[in-house]
């Protein structure tokens, strides 16, 4: 039981990471694994229920009940957002409670295994268990396409969802799409006047641009999905990054481009998919606004929302890949608004 949790939340984990459509077996993987963990639960339940009952002063009883509860809620949430629901609860809608519970969740679990961990008995490793668990997985596979079908059937709001999940807002709309706060984001507006984008690193010829040098009107049609469970489509106009790299001089041993923000945040993307990037300082035919990332953010194509960075301030070309983006992501936003090493988060 615990282990296919452990299932659920590394799929979870990965569907965060997948853009591109040819991706979607990620996501199924993800739901045919959580209602995994929903049909083992029924005899999980049937085996305990007589030991609950009378111990029901115990507080691991209370405690199996509470864990019980959890993953009922968190698999609740996430079937309902996948058919349609919108309901939003303390700022935060279904899919975000269930990513939170859900990791809420791997924790106890996890605890609960490190703490009452028992080595497996023989009938655990017997082909009758395998073939049980087997049967559990088809009904697993079963009850997700069941959903899939009777979503469509239906014609719910689930029904037009991207493959990510994420729901349609705002395309072709230019600033009009939702700004996306991570944390504690509350960045000043840069100064457009004297920002400067440099690009540096391994070149032969480090520069800087202004926002009117960037705007070449260069322009890209390409898809922002945060993870936050929207998505919207949007003619993005500004710089190919393949340009900027050619006026720099890339040097033979770069592999990497890493994109920085004032904050801190940065994310970093292989050399060939980096030059088909775009540096966007329009969205539309509109100026991009302060919290789309004015004066200018980049817009990767196939990418999750968190890897278009926003507010750039540098392009750096590497050797290697940035090992500490993913801690500087998530603390970004919780820094000062003095230290430009993590004043806000860029991120979405």
């Amino acid at each position: 039981m615990a282990l296919t949790t452990g299932a659920a939340f590394a799929t979870g984990l990965w569907t965060l990471t997948v853009g591109r459509p040819e991706g979607w077996w990620v996501f199924a993987l993800h739901g045919v694994t959580g209602y995994l963990v929903l049909l083992l639960l029924i005899p999980k339940l049937v085996r305990v229920r007589g030991r609950f009952l009378p111990g029901i002063r115990s507080p691991h009883a209370w405690a199996g009940l509470a864990t019980t509860i959890l993953a009922l809620m968190t698999m609740t949430f996430g079937i309902a957002w996948v058919i349609g629901g919108d309901l939003v609860v303390l700022g935060y809608n279904l899919l975000n409670w269930h990513i939170l519970l859900g990791l809420v969740l791997t924790v106890v679990l996890s605890a609960h295994m490190v703490i009452r961990a028992k080595p497996l008995r023989s009938e655990d490793r017997s082909r009758r268990q395998a073939l049980r668990l087997g049967v559990f997985a088809l009904g697993g596979m079963f009850l997700w396409s069941f959903q899939e079908r009777l979503i469509k059937e239906l014609g719910t709001v689930g029904s037009r969802r991207r493959f990510t999940g994420s729901r349609e807002v705002a395309s072709f709309s230019g600033n009009a799409f939702p700004v996306v706060s991570w944390m504690a984001d509350r960045p000043a507006p840069l100064d457009v006047a004297t920002w400067r984008l440099r690009i540096e690193g391994l070149v032969t010829a480090p520069y800087a641009v202004s926002r009117d040098d960037l705007d070449t009107r260069q322009e890209l049609t390409a898809t922002l999905d945060c993870t936050g469970g929207f998505y919207t489509t949007q003619h993005w106009s500004g710089a190919f990054v393949g340009a900027l790299l050619d006026r720099a001089g890339v040097l033979p041993e770069a592999r990497w481009v890493r994109f920085v923000s004032v904050t801190g945040y940065r994310w970093s993307l292989p050399l060939e998919q980096a030059r088909d990037a775009l540096i966007a300082v329009r969205v539309g035919s509109e100026l991009l606004s302060h919290g789309h990332g004015a004066p200018a953010r980049l817009v990767a194509p196939g990418e999750r929302g968190f890897v278009w960075v926003k507010w750039l301030a540098r392009i750096e070309v590497r050797a290697e890949p940035d090992p500490g983006q993913l801690i500087a992501i998530n603390i970004s936003g919780l820094t000062g608004a003095d230290d430009v090493s993590g004043e806000v988060n860029a991120r979405g």
